[in-house]
Formats: C-alpha cells, structure tokens, sequence
C-alpha cells in the first residue's frame, strides 16, 4: 500500500466512531501489557499510558476530540455499569462492613473534608481564579460526577475531569509508597483511603493489589460520590455566602 493510499484510508477511518473505540481499547491494552510487565508497579499506571499513547495519536492524525469522542463514549458509557458491579464484592463483605459502619462514616467525613479544604486552600494561596477553585473542588471524585459538580457551582466540566483523572493517577501511583511511609498496614484501611481519595482509578489498582483492599476502596469510591453530589454543591454555596468571594 502506498503512502498516499495509506493516507487516505487513515482520514476516512479517523472520521468514524470506530475509530476512537479501537484507539481507546488498543492504547489501554499497551498500557496494561507495559504495566504487566512491570509486575503491576504503581508508578507504571496503565491508564495513565493509554492517555498518552491517545493524545500521541489524536495529534499525529490531526483528529478533532469531538470526533474522537464519538467512538470513545461507548467505552464511557460502561463505566455506569462498571460502577454497578461493585455492588458484588461490597454485599459478600456486607456482614463485615455493617459492624464497621461507624468508622467508615466517620472516615468517609473526615476524609471527604480533608481532601476538599486542602485542595481549595492550596489553590486559593496560589491565587486561583473562582471558576478553578469550582472545578478543583470535586478533583477527589469520579470524574462524571465532579463534571456535574463542577458545573453545578460554577467551574469547568472540562477542567474538572481533567483534575479528577489526575487524582485518580496520581493517587493509584503513589498511594502504596504513602502507606508504607505512614505505617498503614490494614487492606481494609489502605483500600478505603485510596478509593476516598483516587475515586475509580485507585479503586482499580486497589482490586489489581488485594480483593479486601479492592472491596473498601469500592465503598469510599460509592459512598464519595454520593456525599460529595449530595452535599458538595450545598457547601460551596454556603461559603459562597459567608466570604463573598468563591
């Protein structure tokens, strides 16, 4: 085949959904053999080397995201389903985790606090403007649900999941090198902090590492999501009250 064919069958195939559904399966299926092949090493993420591997693409064929995104939402839209099907492991440890109920409230609060003050107050001393502050806020949950945050109180979708994917590979990376240093040992505490704070992407490594830790990092991930679309939005207008100035 020659380069100009080439070139011509790569533009018709680019303007398909097909496409971004076959750059999105294959760039995660690099990422995750690399991964493999480091033996499950944190820093080596697998979706952080699908990202990059589709950026790399999008940019050398000149592919508009839109058009991208018209293959890649089927991949998008199984993450509800995905989401669901953590209902399986947090019934079989039910018994368990009902005993538990008041730790995990009480870590779900601090934790969710936490992870909210530090990250506005960092932002807010370096000068960010309001709408990154709004769009920052939610960076601890799953991405679809800090983009409906984000909106919700004035910051960005866009910029919103990009903080959140982020967290989310920033969390699973370093999360284990944390613990260690902290002395943690417990996989239900150790999965339950990284599904709190690196929402479904550290829930996954979590999964990858111990099916107890995957279990609590399945809970904090479920029960995040929900307190912070619940309560989130409600606070942030509060303070928007009491300062004036988010």
């Amino acid at each position: 085949m020659t380069g100009e064919r080439f070139f011509e069958l790569w533009v018709y195939l680019a303007a398909t959904p097909l496409a971004g559904l076959t750059i999105t399966l294959v760039a995660y299926v690099i990422g995750y053999a690399i991964y493999t092949r480091a033996k499950l090493h944190p820093l080596v993420n697998p979706v952080l080397i699908a990202v990059i591997a589709i950026v790399i693409c999008l940019r050398i064929g000149d592919v508009a995201y839109g058009t991208y995104f018209t293959g890649a939402q089927f991949v998008h839209f199984l993450l509800g389903p995905a989401v669901v099907g953590l209902a399986v492991p947090l019934a079989r440890a039910w018994p368990t985790m009902r005993r538990l109920a008041l730790p995990v409230a009480g870590t779900l609060a601090f934790g969710s606090a936490i992870a909210l003050m530090t990250t506005i107050g960092i932002a807010w001393a370096l000068g960010a403007s309001p709408g990154t502050l709004a769009s920052l806020a939610p960076k601890s949950v799953t991405a679809p649900i800090a983009m409906g945050i984000a909106e919700r109180i004035g910051g960005v979708a866009a910029l919103a999941a990009v903080f959140a994917v982020a967290t989310g590979i920033i969390g699973a990376a370093v999360g284990k090198f944390v613990f260690d240093a902290v002395g943690v040992r417990d996989w239900r505490a150790r999965g339950f902090a990284l599904g709190l704070a690196a929402h479904g992407i550290g829930t996954a490594r979590a999964f990858q590492v111990n099916p107890e830790a995957g279990t609590y990092a399945g809970l904090a991930f479920g029960l995040h999501g929900v307190f912070a679309a619940f309560l989130l939005p409600l606070l942030w207008r509060v303070a928007q009250l009491l300062t004036g100035k988010l």
